[in-house]
């Protein structure tokens, strides 16, 4: 059996994405490799080590007022209340990912001042 290239292109250009997604996953079973592009290390080359530009939010504790981080978490993230209590309840998990230092932050103040422990990362 011959594959077509054309054919396979085509087929895929008609699939939906969560099609595709199933296929990839299937591709990565089957084979034992991984869809995630590489990365390359940091000061691989010898160069100075940049400064971090992207920051994470990650929520350690909700602390004793519950209910006030959930409503920052739901604020920040513009979650529904089912999800903003299960990152809440699932701490530690990261609130944001990619933020400036600056937004990060505000973000740490904010979920602090409602009672939560936060890290910058």
């Amino acid at each position: 059996m011959a594959l077509d290239k054309d054919q396979f292109i085509e087929d895929l250009k008609g699939a939906s994405i969560s099609d595709l997604n199933d296929l990839v996953k299937a591709i990565e079973d089957e084979f034992g490799v991984s869809a995630a592009a590489p990365v390359a290390a940091a000061g691989a080359a010898g160069g100075a080590a940049e400064a971090k530009t992207s920051f994470n939010v990650e929520l350690t504790s909700a602390g004793s007022a519950k209910i006030k981080v959930i409503k920052a978490v739901r604020e920040a993230t513009g979650a529904g209340l089912k999800d903003a209590k299960d990152m809440v309840d699932n701490a530690p998990t990261v609130i944001k990912e990619d933020l400036s230092e600056d937004d990060a932050n505000e973000l740490k103040a904010k979920l602090e001042e409602a009672g939560a422990s936060v890290e910058v990362k």
